[in-house]
């Protein structure tokens, strides 16, 4: 049966007008400025022709404050389904250039629809933030209608990863569907991201700041930590959403994309053993050490501005995806404070849920100690490291490089902590504290007492690290299993990882536990 034309031409005519968006000047001036359009967005991020837009035709009629007889092509929201390296994603897209992106009632449905499509499928959620924020023309139906996406973002969460792109403003309420979601990427010039901005905190609480100081990429990374990636421009947040999805699996019952036709490396790798300071006292970049045992150009360091004295990350062993969690020397000595500990903290719980193995490098000398740590809750946050940890059933595999004292000891995951795999370098010390410290504490009086203080005291410190600290010591009672040379690292891990990807291991029935927030 052949469709009449005018069927046809009406068709192209409505498909045009919602493809045209904010219409052909607006778009080259995007251009201009270097941003994609929402649309460009979508498309660029998917393989070619495979995207599948649901509600192209979906707008709401709007009345009142001017805007009397408007319409809203696509609702100012574009929402399908695309593939991505074979795998499809859903995506939304926020469009500027209609009515700033706001959300009003058909904007939150269409995103609600396509989440809960999402849920069905178990394939993962990619949402570019581009927003004026609630349509207020709409009044509080736009508030219902955050409230139904960050509702879907909490049902969703544990089952399909959520990538959050902030491409443009993300203010008030808004903001939180991102921080709901598992990973968030920010462009460096073109977005921002407040509850309240400089205006507001001025006028209320009298204190001037600035965008650049509260909602830029750079505060957010660096002293919030709300945000995973900077990226330096739209595409640029395309290739490090396309980097995410190589490492994460569809959906929670589905494995890590592993690479398990790649060989397992047996040989030994001498450089490792370079990068290691002859002092233990020295400090070393950790991250050498990661890029040493994961495969080539595999490392993807996330939030890499927050929190420096704790490096996670994203990678490869032999092939097969793992989540590194290591103390970092540079900084602060590697010691776990709040902030650290929440980072870790958070992304342990996201390899978990993804059935993607930890390797934990351990160089720990503690928890920072310091007044405003204990006033601010270093004790309840430094719970988290530990809670994270052994609520977690993934492989998990811990290398003690140097120095694992304390209360930090436990929360690098050691054995006790249910790490299934400890190993230690010769050069590690495993104690309640530094021998320097307990020395100082427990021999006191006989050390004032000798003749030659500063010899009597190296003399203790020595016979106290091979009697309480020495890696054989912790291995003579299996809190470590082996101890191994720096160079045997990587084939250690990389035969235990194999050995453990078919791990089950059963908990009580519970819904949730009670983690110390």
């Amino acid at each position: 049966m052949a469709i009449d034309k005018k069927l046809i031409d009406d068709l192209e005519h409505r498909r045009a007008k919602a493809l045209e968006s904010g219409g052909a000047e607006r778009i080259a001036r995007r251009h201009e400025k270097g941003l994609l359009t929402a649309r460009e967005r979508l498309e660029g991020l998917y393989a070619e022709h495979t995207f599948q837009e649901f509600g192209l035709h979906a707008q709401h009629q709007t009345h009142g404050f001017g805007m009397e007889g408007k319409t809203l092509p696509t609702d100012g929201v574009i929402t399908g389904i695309g593939f991505i390296d074979g795998r499809p994603v859903a995506g939304f897209s926020q469009d500027f250039m209609i009515a700033g992106g706001s959300l009003g009632t058909v904007h939150a449905r269409k995103i609600c629809e396509l989440m809960d499509h999402a849920g069905r499928g178990g394939m993962p959620i990619i949402g570019f933030n581009d927003s004026g924020g609630a349509r207020i023309q709409e009044g509080v139906e736009s508030l219902s209608g955050y409230g139904q996406v960050f509702n879907r973002n909490v049902l969703l969460s544990g089952v399909v990863p959520q990538i959050a792109v902030i491409c443009g403003p993300c203010a008030g309420g808004a903001v939180y569907s991102p921080a709901l979601m598992d990973f968030v990427i920010m462009t460096r010039r073109s977005a921002s991201m407040f509850i309240c901005g400089p205006e507001v905190i001025r006028a209320v609480t009298g204190q001037h700041t600035t965008m650049e100081e509260i909602g830029s990429a750079e505060a957010h990374a660096r002293d919030s930590g709300n945000i995973h990636f900077v990226a330096e421009d739209d595409r640029h947040a395309l290739e490090l959403v396309r980097a995410l999805l190589g490492y994460l699996p569809s959906n929670n019952m589905m494995d890590p994309p592993h690479h398990m036709d790649d060989e397992i490396t047996l040989r030994d790798d001498n450089g490792i053993e370079a990068l290691m300071p002859e002092d233990a006292k020295m400090a070393y970049d950790v991250k050498g050490i990661i890029m040493r045992i994961a495969d080539d150009n595999s490392f993807l360091e996330v939030q890499a501005d927050f929190a420096r004295n704790l490096v996670i990350g994203l990678g490869r062993i032999d092939g097969v995806v793992v989540g590194f969690v290591a103390n970092q020397p540079q900084v602060k000595a590697g010691s776990l404070d709040i902030d650290a500990s929440d980072k870790g903290a958070r992304f342990i719980r996201l390899c978990n849920i993804f059935n993607i193995p930890l390797v934990t490098l351990v160089d720990v000398p503690g928890f920072l100690p310091g007044i405003a740590q204990e006033k601010q809750g270093i004790i309840r946050h430094g719970a988290k490291m530990l809670f994270a940890y052994g609520a977690s059933t993934v492989p998990k595999i811990t290398v003690i490089m140097r120095k694992a004292y304390g209360g930090a000891f436990l929360a690098m995951c050691s054995r006790d902590m249910g790490a299934d795999l400890v190993l230690a370098w010769p050069t590690a010390e495993i104690a309640v504290m530094g021998a320097e410290g307990a020395v100082n504490i427990l021999y006191r009086k006989e050390i004032e007492e000798a003749d030659d203080k500063t010899g009597r005291r190296r003399e203790l410190i020595e016979e106290y690290r091979a009697r309480f600290a020495s890696p054989y010591q912790s291995a003579a009672h299996m809190f470590v299993h082996d101890v191994i040379l720096p160079r045997r690292t990587r084939a250690a891990i990389s035969l235990a990882l194999r050995s453990l990807l078919s791990k089950r291991e059963a908990r009580p029935h519970k819904k949730h536990g009670n983690i110390p927030l």
